[in-house]
């Protein structure tokens, strides 16, 4: 399988996990917690701009977003690949493939929906992260090795675009790896300070993953509570303690994106939005925790080249209607621009050296 270069920067992408299926009613179901700015609609610009503007301010290079070819996620997934392409804000898609039952969709409707999806937004600027869009495929567990083959056919993968499993161990990675260009683990329900065999589990699945030199995006949760939407287990934030265990666990994995579990979640309650319960001290740790990441250049093809603000975000926040999404990146100064110029080269001239990934 050939891909786009690895990435070889020491600081990896971070993206977080994003959710575009909200309407006002959804927000009187299953909710322990509610966003700040209220029971909003994913389709409803001025939220969107909103939400990345906070992304922004707080140095999240992109959005992993969670999509179905169906009309109203066919709306909110226009409205944002729009306001992201005037805010610089990167995209990887997240495709559903279960339906509400966990049972695994028609390989031919998969495959249908990703030549929609490519056709309309293959060309996108936000979905160029890797020099192709990234497509993760939620539920490849439950699909056969032809089935995954029929889909990474129909839509070109690796030329047109990187096609990414949900594997959820080494082991079932290393035996579909031919399928893949990478792995993204969404475990958003382990306690990474109790879960026996946490860190193995991440070390293992990014070294199969790196063997067969693909992408890699690792989890990071700030917390869990599913017990309104039948889960059992749940997951103490710990005043952020446990965001921060979890970081450091991806960071081990030297991911290539660190995905954090989640935006906006709020029915796993794992969102790290500002919401009524904790106003912004997730967004700003996560602002803290980016911060201290090894400094890199530009990190994505056709990035945004204004800088993070990483001062606490503050609450309440501007209305989202007069939200500008580039305001928060603050400017920066010409030291700044050169040393991020001399590193974009150095690590353009190690990339060149790696082995690219053959084609199967």
């Amino acid at each position: 399988m050939a891909s786009a270069e690895p990435a070889t920067s020491a600081r990896p992408l971070v993206f977080a996990y994003y959710y575009i299926w909200y309407t006002p009613t959804s927000w009187r179901r299953a909710k322990i917690d509610l966003p700040q700015l209220g029971a909003y609609d994913s389709r409803d610009r001025s939220v969107i701009a909103q939400q990345l503007a906070w992304a922004r301010q707080a140095g999240i290079d992109g959005l992993i977003v969670s999509w179905k070819h169906e009309p109203r996620l066919d709306d909110a997934l226009r409205v944002l690949v729009d306001e992201a392409t005037k805010s610089g804000m990167k995209l990887i898609l997240l495709y559903q493939g279960l339906n509400f039952d966990r049972q695994p969709l028609d390989p031919n409707v998969v495959a249908s929906d990703l030549q929609w999806f490519l056709d309309t937004y293959g060309d996108a600027a936000p979905f160029n992260v890797f020099g192709l869009p990234a497509i993760v495929w939620s539920g490849t567990w439950g699909y056969k090795d032809s089935q995954l083959q029929l889909v990474r056919t129909a839509i070109g993968a690796p030329g047109r675009a990187l096609l990414l499993g949900s594997e959820r161990s080494a082991v079932a990675y290393e035996s579909r790896a031919a399928f893949f260009d990478g792995d993204a683990y969404y475990w958003s329900s382990p306690d990474p300070l109790s879960t026996p065999g946490y860190q193995r589990r991440l070390g293992g699945l990014a070294a199969a993953v790196r063997q067969d030199a693909g992408r890699w995006i690792a989890p990071a949760a700030p917390g869990f509570d599913a017990r309104l939407v039948g889960g059992t287990s749940i997951v103490p934030r710990r005043d952020g303690t446990t965001y921060r265990a979890a970081w450091n666990g991806a960071l081990q994995s030297r991911p290539d994106v660190l995905g954090i579990i989640s935006w906006n979640e709020f029915s796993e309650n794992s969102q790290i939005e500002p919401s009524r319960t904790y106003g912004t001290t997730y967004l700003d740790l996560t602002a803290q925790l980016i911060a201290g990441l090894p400094s890199a250049s530009s990190p994505t093809p056709g990035a945004s080249e204004s800088g993070s603000s990483h001062a606490p975000i503050s609450s309440p926040l501007p209305s989202p209607t007069a939200a500008d999404p580039n305001a928060s990146g603050g400017q920066t100064n010409l030291l700044g621009a050169v040393f991020g110029v001399v590193i974009a080269a150095a690590l353009f001239l190690v990339g060149r050296s790696l082995r690219r990934r053959s084609v199967g």
